[in-house]
């Protein structure tokens, strides 16, 4: 019986640090720009903002959508490139410091 009190504490004990992980993951923050376009997002892949100049507003109605369309993806793709990125990162510094992957899987399971 005391066993699967371990394994309920063990359970919650991974639950807790999956949302330690998931909290760390969150305050990842990413911003790209180009050509007048300018896109935030969070590790989470949120998009939190997107700015877009007034030159490329003029573009836009002077018929230029597909242009627009195009730059507007390639800006959002940019920004969640660079969250995984970061949180590419975040994962490795935890691998090397933290225990392994047997550790991460732990964090993740929960």
């Amino acid at each position: 019986m005391a066993n699967i009190f371990e394994q309920i504490k063990q359970v919650t004990q991974m639950r807790r640090e999956a949302k330690r992980v998931q909290a760390e993951v969150n305050k990842i923050t990413a911003t790209y720009a180009n050509g007048g376009i300018t896109v935030s997002a969070r590790g989470d892949i949120e998009i939190t903002g997107i700015t877009i100049d007034d030159s490329v507003i003029e573009e836009l109605k002077a018929g230029k959508t597909a242009r627009f369309q195009t730059m507007l993806q390639n800006v959002v793709n940019g920004a969640i490139k660079q969250c995984r990125q970061q949180t590419q990162a975040m994962i490795e510094k935890q691998l090397k410091d933290g225990g392994g992957i047997d550790e991460l899987l732990k964090q993740l399971r929960g």
